[in-house]
């Protein structure tokens, strides 16, 4: 099925609006190398989480710089809004060890590593900063990403006011995915965060993923490996009360744990089965 490409300039799309108590679940699950994919509110837009990082690492190792020069770690950023500067809240990363660098330099190769293997909340604004919005923005284009917007770093409350926010879905996290080079894999299939769908796999399976949690938000997207069948990427989306925001004990993550073993029980035949759910909404689908 043939796709638009989005424009590179627009409005961020609101995240999925919620009845009370309601939840919204999102899976876009396809072969590589396959134009068939099994989705399910695969172009519903969610808060993106940490799954922004990602597209930052992308932008970053695109951009030509020189990765091994040491910049300063630092915790002030310039707001999406050029309103007052803002700070990474420090109790809500989950690495310690690029605050433990604070006042002193690293390269940005160490930042890209710490943002993605250890979910470094203060290393993803410093690679930002570097990289700048406009790229990631182009890096999502590249992608053919139809909804998916990276408008504002970590903890950038004023930009968030101003109705500026990250948002992502499952059909363009896997999209993203699928067109990453391989060594920017190899540093996905790093992630210490073995949970939700490395969770739903068998111990020593190589996934190349990255997860993002919130209160109301978990997510995982993913590239995997069987050494019996052809690589298939996933991504799942989870926006409701399951989730609680917590990195491990997590009913969502859980969730995400269960659907990421039901496609590894199919994993044979996902290039040509049809999958439906068992509400009828999940489907095979182009592109």
């Amino acid at each position: 099925m043939r796709e638009e490409v989005p424009p590179r300039v627009g409005q961020a799309p609101s995240a999925v609006n919620l009845p009370p108590g309601g939840s919204v679940l999102s899976v876009h699950v396809a072969p590589l190398g396959s134009a068939r994919a099994r989705t399910l509110n695969s172009d519903t837009p969610h808060l993106a989480a940490s799954t922004m990082k990602v597209a930052v690492l992308a932008a970053l190792h695109r951009g030509g710089r020189d990765l091994d020069t040491p910049v300063p770690v630092h915790n002030s950023f310039v707001s999406a809004t050029y309103g007052p500067r803002f700070a990474v809240v420090r109790e809500r990363d989950d690495d310690p060890a690029p605050w433990q660098a604070l006042g002193t330099e690293r390269t940005l190769r160490w930042l890209s590593e710490r943002m993605i293997v250890h979910s470094s909340n203060l290393a993803t604004n410093l690679c930002l900063a570097h990289v700048g919005l406009d790229a990631v923005a182009e890096v999502w284009h590249l992608a053919r990403a139809r909804h998916s917007v990276t408008g504002r770093g970590i903890d950038d409350l004023g930009a968030q006011a101003a109705g500026i926010v990250n948002v992502v879905t499952a059909a363009d996290l896997a999209r993203l995915l699928r067109r990453l080079p391989p060594e920017l894999l190899d540093l996905l299939a790093a992630n210490a965060h073995r949970v939700d769908l490395a969770a739903g796999l068998p111990p020593g399976t190589r996934v190349a993923f990255k997860n993002g949690w919130l209160p109301g938000v978990r997510h995982s997207g993913g590239i995997v490996y069987p050494q019996d069948a052809p690589p298939y990427s996933i991504a799942v989306c989870y926006t409701g009360p399951l989730a609680t925001g917590h990195a491990i004990d997590d009913p969502a993550a859980r969730l995400l744990a269960r659907i990421s073993a039901g496609y590894w029980a199919r994993r044979h035949t996902l290039g040509r089965e049809q999958i439906t759910h068992h509400d009828g909404t999940l489907r095979a689908a182009g592109g």
